[in-house]
């Protein structure tokens, strides 16, 4: 394994997590019956179990958030004739998709990031719409990046090669000299794996724990597996 120079960073449930409060509005209901933290972590684990066994459905970013809000509106019992209600999915899903909805940043973050980066020039690749860039920075960890690469600028999403290869060209990067950190097997892992970069998936949800391949739990963790 080539040393490695470069580290990309996910942005969703890896350095930034959803904003479940602006998420959830259209919920047709009362707030003390949304969903808890451990229950929407369940719902990511079950998704992303699921989503690695096979791509669901038009763009990836819409497949996974599709397949994830189909589940939390069955879990919840907001059904149309025993379905859920497609309306209600399609308003989550975008509410979801929205990058200004996912604003919560974990303590010491920035503080971690600053760490790294005196060792390592980073960088972001992101499925978004966008407008990651102006959410980063309004979380205050906009400026620890030298590039930013937004899918919804680049026009094509991750696991294509095409835009990993879009931020490696944007760093001066060789691929094998570069790591990607996200937390979806089948999206990050796999995505940049097979555009020749090495990588570890940053699990929050632990979803992953009982699986081989690299993994940790936050971003102290990932320091600890680099110094290894």
């Amino acid at each position: 394994m080539a040393k490695c120079r470069f580290i990309f960073f996910d942005v969703g449930n890896t350095l930034l997590f959803p904003n479940r409060a602006r998420m959830l509005a259209p919920l047709p209901l009362p707030v003390d019956r949304h969903p808890t933290l451990a229950a929407w972590q369940a719902l990511e684990r079950r998704t992303k179990q699921e989503f690695d066994q096979g791509m669901i459905g038009g763009t990836v970013d819409h497949g996974f958030w599709w397949t994830f809000h189909t589940h939390l509106l069955q879990d919840l019992n907001v059904l149309d004739h025993g379905v859920p209600d497609n309306a209600v999915r399609d308003a989550l899903v975008e509410n979801t998709q929205k990058s200004a909805n996912w604003d919560q940043i974990l303590p010491g973050t920035r503080e971690a990031l600053d760490r790294i980066r005196r060792e390592y020039a980073i960088a972001v690749i992101s499925n978004a719409d966008g407008k990651i860039d102006a959410v980063l920075q309004r979380c205050g960890i906009e400026d620890c990046f030298a590039s930013i690469t937004d899918s919804g600028n680049v026009g094509y999403e991750k696991p294509h090669p095409a835009i990993f290869e879009a931020a490696l060209h944007a760093m001066k990067a060789s691929a094998a000299e570069s790591l990607y950190v996200g937390d979806v097997h089948s999206i990050d892992y796999v995505g940049a794996r097979n555009a020749g970069m090495q990588a570890v998936l940053l699990d929050v949800a632990g979803a992953y724990r009982e699986q081989e391949f690299p993994q940790v739990e936050s971003l102290v963790d990932l320091e600890d597996w680099l110094r290894q």
